[in-house]
């Protein structure tokens, strides 16, 4: 019997940003410590492999993780939140001296190697940027939602919004942006200076049509409670940021999923139909590029598609069609492959997901580099049927 991926029906959501010095990593730790004291079952991956930061903030000791019996890593577990880390399995002061490939091989280790049990959200508190690991949890997870954070200062939104349309370039739905250290409160008289400006997370948001998940106000207390791994919606309840971290973890909780498309992650093999994805139920008619079943029959794929149309590619269409650099020029966009090399009988071996954006095929000539982007399977024609 295959075993049943315990992550199947939990909200995998990606903190993001799109520069450094945001505060996501306190605002990731806060919102997850909020969710658990809430009664949901909360994990953070901490994916900023290269300066991770979670560990210290949640007061989790830098002793590496035990192991079960079939090999998957135990996470730690601090506030009601378990957490792997890149800095749970290195020394304090060690650097992470990575290439990219080590780099992916450990962000699968934190998914899927890992003893979660039962969740219902996983944080994902990724680096900062729009590089290959943020690539790469695309590609690899099904995930639900990523949220931005950023400052009010111009800067940081005008890199914010570099990140919000990666995301919605690879199909991860944009939840909502965060204003971080919006204003700071005096202590002493009560009055609100505005340091990095005031209100451009909110004009980001309305301006790209994404929701205003809130602001979080400057506060001297959060300096101090990440330093002694408290976080302040613990150590401060009634402060007006410990508020701000509780509205936002509502509001990701509450938030809706679109339209469903097919059950992710998958690995469907033609040869003896396993691993073939389940089609999505009770979908409404909904956006065009949401695929919701999928199915193979005499050398066609069949692709339905959340408005409710079908549609019929043939397996060796679809091997010419590949974009990757064997079979395209990347600079010039040039075909490589010559047609009179792909053979009429051409079939379809193998079809996975590849997050929520695009599928990956594998072809009876060995080939399985491509990647095959629901908007560019949309735009390909469909095979025409000749009366016989």
């Amino acid at each position: 019997m295959a075993q049943v991926d315990p992550l199947t029906d939990t909200r995998m959501i990606a903190i993001s940003s799109g520069k450094g010095g945001v505060g996501k990593s306190t605002v990731t730790a806060n919102v997850a410590v909020a969710m658990a004291e809430a009664g949901l079952s909360v994990g953070v991956v901490d994916a900023d492999i290269y300066g991770p930061s979670i560990p210290g903030m949640l007061g989790i000791p830098a002793t590496k993780p035990a192991m079960t019996p079939d090999q998957r890593v135990i996470p730690a577990e601090a506030h009601g939140v378990k957490v792997i880390s890149m800095g749970m399995l290195t020394d304090d002061d060690a650097p992470a001296i990575l290439r990219g490939p080590m780099v992916t091989k450990y962000l699968q280790m934190f998914v899927r190697q890992v003893d979660w049990g039962e969740l219902d959200v996983l944080l994902l508190d990724l680096p900062p940027g729009t590089g290959d690991i943020q690539l790469t949890l695309a590609q690899a997870f099904p995930l639900s939602g990523a949220v931005v954070v950023s400052t009010p200062q111009d800067v940081s939104l005008k890199i914010a919004r570099r990140g919000i349309r990666m995301m919605e370039q690879v199909n991860v739905p944009i939840l909502g942006v965060i204003e971080n250290m919006s204003g700071f409160t005096c202590p002493s008289c009560g009055t609100v200076t505005h340091i990095f400006h005031q209100g451009g997370g909110e004009a980001i948001a309305q301006e790209l049509e994404v929701e205003f998940l809130g602001k979080v106000p400057l506060d001297p207390h959060v300096v101090d409670c990440a330093d002694d791994g408290r976080p302040l919606v613990s150590a401060a309840p009634e402060s007006e940021a410990a508020s701000a971290y509780r509205a936002i973890a509502m509001s990701l909780t509450q938030k809706g999923e679109d339209a469903a498309g097919i059950a992710t992650p998958f690995a469907w093999s033609l040869a003896n139909g396993s691993g073939k994805p389940a089609a999505a139920k009770d979908v409404a008619n909904g956006a065009a590029d949401k695929l919701v079943a999928l199915d193979h029959d005499d050398g066609l794929l069949i692709l339905t598609w959340a408005d409710g149309s079908q549609q019929r590619q043939s397996d060796r269409d679809l091997r010419l069609a590949c974009q990757c650099a064997q079979c395209r020029d990347e600079i010039t966009g040039a075909r490589l492959l010559a047609p009179d090399s792909v053979a009429m009988d051409m079939k379809i071996t193998r079809i996975w997901s590849v997050g929520n954006y695009a599928l990956g095929m594998a072809f009876s000539d060995g080939h399985d580099t491509g990647i095959y982007t629901f908007k560019a399977l949309r735009g390909m024609a469909e095979v025409e049927f000749e009366d016989v």
